[in-house]
């Protein structure tokens, strides 16, 4: 059931109140079925065919084989099985059965003390990366040239912006206090997992069949479109709806990218090759100033749909197919919870 007396709404965008009503039941779920569910859904909302998914499994698998036995107990074996970085069981305090958690966009130390407060919250779920997932996520910024080339680029001009890209995040995030929030969870002894490019791939998809099935031939059309979908018509009303950051609504959107996965932001040189690949405009959760500048010199359109409302999207997917087994579920940290 869900959280009782818990304002939420619908898909439709109606408000109600949930309270104590019960869902059946089907399978008590632990924390890796709960991962592993969520998982499954990525791979299958993956622009990668499932084939292709399984191949950067084996490749890892084949890696691992010709290791040393000191290198095999330094090797990330978690890669063998999962094929996203960036998404981790973090920290278990108590494997049992999940009846009840806390969500949010961000989990940091202070989501962590109120879902102690709380008193009786199974499990934490934080969409973006922290820990081990954090520290590794550029490994699977590798998807970014897999999107560009289901639109066009080369795959060699792909791989070689996002290897530029990703070595720069490498960088960056190496020394970050990756472990502070992770940290927290093991000392208040709280259930913690993060669920990053599976909820990403389901937002860009999901995002991606909308604008498909309208077919829209002008930003102001593409505009609409994203409008209806209840986490952008909530972002709008707390002031953080999509946006036109290059271009206008009366320009033709020509093939429409939507860019939502693949770890982080790409290499600002990515714009001239989606225009040189025929790409008229890119549908993205944020967007960096100096990604903007090269969208205006390639002369792309640019729709920043939002980061916060994006990410609720695979998440609130994620968190349906859980409610369906019982669990309840009390959002925080930026999630916009909308059942559909």
């Amino acid at each position: 059931m869900q959280t009782p007396g818990l304002l939420l709404k619908t898909a439709e965008g109606k408000s109600f109140f949930k309270a104590g009503t019960l869902f059946k039941t089907n399978i008590p779920m632990k924390i890796n079925d709960i991962y592993n569910l969520a998982i499954g859904m990525g791979i299958d909302t993956d622009v990668r065919t499932k084939e292709e998914v399984a191949k950067v499994l084996e490749r890892n698998k084949k890696k691992f084989e010709k290791l040393s036995t000191k290198q095999k107990e330094e090797f990330d074996q978690e890669s063998l099985t999962n094929p996203y970085s960036d998404t981790r069981v973090l920290y278990i305090a108590d494997d049992k059965e999940i009846k009840k958690v806390m969500v949010g966009i961000d989990i940091e130390p202070a989501e962590l003390l109120i879902a102690k407060q709380l008193g009786d919250i199974d499990l934490v779920i934080s969409h973006h990366p922290t820990g081990r997932a954090l520290a590794d996520m550029h490994e699977v910024m590798e998807l970014q040239a897999d999107v560009y080339s289901k639109y066009g680029v080369p795959i060699n001009v792909g791989e070689a912006l996002t290897k530029e890209r990703l070595n720069e995040v490498a960088r960056g995030v190496n020394p970050r206090n990756n472990w502070r929030t992770v940290d927290a969870a093991r000392l208040l002894e709280i259930n913690f997992i993060c669920l990053h490019t599976v909820a990403d791939n389901i937002s860009g998809n999901f995002v991606r069949e909308k604008i498909d099935k309208e077919a829209p031939e002008y930003i102001e059309d593409l505009m609409k479109i994203l409008s209806d979908i209840p986490e952008y018509k909530e972002a709008i009303v707390r002031g953080v709806g999509p946006r036109i950051f290059v271009g206008n609504g009366e320009n033709r959107c020509g093939k429409i990218l939507v860019n939502m996965t693949g770890g982080t932001d790409p290499s600002p040189k990515i714009y001239e090759q989606i225009g040189r690949a025929g790409g008229g405009t890119v549908v993205d959760m944020h967007v960096a100033e100096d990604a903007k500048k090269e969208a205006e010199a390639a002369h792309i359109n640019v729709i920043v749909a939002g980061h916060m409302s994006s990410d609720s999207i695979g998440m609130n997917l994620i968190l349906d197919e859980l409610l369906k087994q019982g669990i309840e579920t009390v959002p925080c940290g930026g999630l916009f919870r909308i059942l559909r």
